[in-house]
C-alpha cells in the first residue's frame, strides 16, 4: 500500500465478544489486522491520481480497488467498514491500538487527534504473530476545556447522539458556510494531533459526503438516524468518508 496513505493501524487475535463475522468457508477467523489512514497522505495521493474526481464516491472506490488489492497480497477476507452487516470497528480499533471515544464520538489517537480513519479490517484463518498493543491513556482525559464539544454552532453533539439533522441544516444554510468550506468545526478544534489535520479541501469534500448521506436518509423517513455511530469512519457518514 506505499504511495496510498493506507497503513496497518494494529490488529488482535479475536474473541467471541469481538462480533468478528466467519470466513466465507465457515471457519472462525484468528486475526484481525486493521487498515486506514491518518492526516493528509491518502488525500494528496487519491487526488494525484483523481484530479477529475470522476463518477459516483470516487474516494470510496478508490481506497477499496487498494484495499482489495493489498487483502489478495496477503491472502486476508476483507471486511469493509461502511458496508452492511456494518462491522463494530470501533471496538476492533480499540482492541488494535491506542486509540478511545472521544466526547463527539470520534475515536482519538494520542498522535494523530481526531484526523485518522478506519478504512478496513483483513480478517485471517491462521492466529499470526502481533506486536504487543500499545497502551496509551486517552488524550481527552487530561483536556480540561473540551473545546470540541463548545465549537459545534448547530450543538450537533448530544450527550447521547449526534443529531445528524441539526447538523446538516446548519451546514446548508449561510451561516455554516465554514463548516462547508473547510469540515466539521468541532473536530477542528481539538487541540491533539494538529499537525496531522487534512487538507482543507479534503474536510470540503467529506462534509459534502455527510450531507448527501444525512439527506438520503432523511428523504427514506429515517430524520432520526444516527450516521457512523459504530463505523469510525472519521466523518460519521456512510460513503466516501
Amino acid at each position: 500500500m506505499s504511495g496510498t496513505g493506507l497503513f496497518v493501524r494494529g490488529g488482535f487475535h479475536p474473541t467471541g465478544d469481538d462480533a468478528v463475522p466467519a470466513l466465507a468457508d465457515g471457519r472462525p477467523a484468528q486475526t484481525v489486522v486493521l487498515v486506514g489512514n491518518a492526516g493528509g497522505d491518502l488525500w494528496r495521493a487519491f487526488t494525484a491520481d483523481n484530479p477529475s474526481m470522476a463518477g459516483d464516491h470516487p474516494l470510496d472506490r478508490w481506497v477499496d480497488g487498494h484495499l482489495e488489492k493489498a487483502a489478495g497480497a496477503v491472502g486476508g477476507e476483507l471486511v469493509f467498514p461502511t458496508r452492511r452487516p456494518y462491522p463494530p470497528i470501533m471496538r476492533w480499533a480499540r482492541r488494535a491500538g491506542p486509540v478511545h471515544g472521544s466526547p463527539i464520538n470520534l475515536l482519538i489517537h494520542p498522535d494523530f487527534g481526531l484526523w485518522h480513519v478506519y478504512r478496513g479490517a483483513f480478517l485471517f484463518a491462521d492466529r499470526l504473530d502481533l506486536p504487543a498493543k500499545e497502551v496509551r491513556p486517552s488524550p481527552c482525559d487530561t483536556c480540561e476545556k473540551k473545546p470540541c464539544l463548545k465549537a459545534c454552532p448547530a450543538e450537533s453533539f448530544k450527550p447521547d447522539r449526534f443529531d445528524a439533522v441539526a447538523c446538516v441544516t446548519h451546514v446548508e444554510s449561510p451561516a455554516g458556510a465554514n463548516c462547508a468550506a473547510r469540515g466539521c468545526l468541532a473536530r477542528r478544534a481539538c487541540p491533539v494531533g494538529r499537525d496531522h489535520a487534512y487538507p482543507v479541501e479534503a474536510g470540503a469534500y467529506h462534509m459534502g459526503a455527510v450531507v448527501r448521506t444525512v439527506r438520503r436518509w432523511i428523504d427514506q423517513g429515517m430524520p432520526g438516524a444516527n450516521p457512523g455511530a459504530e463505523t469510525g469512519t472519521g466523518t460519521g457518514a456512510q460513503g466516501d468518508a
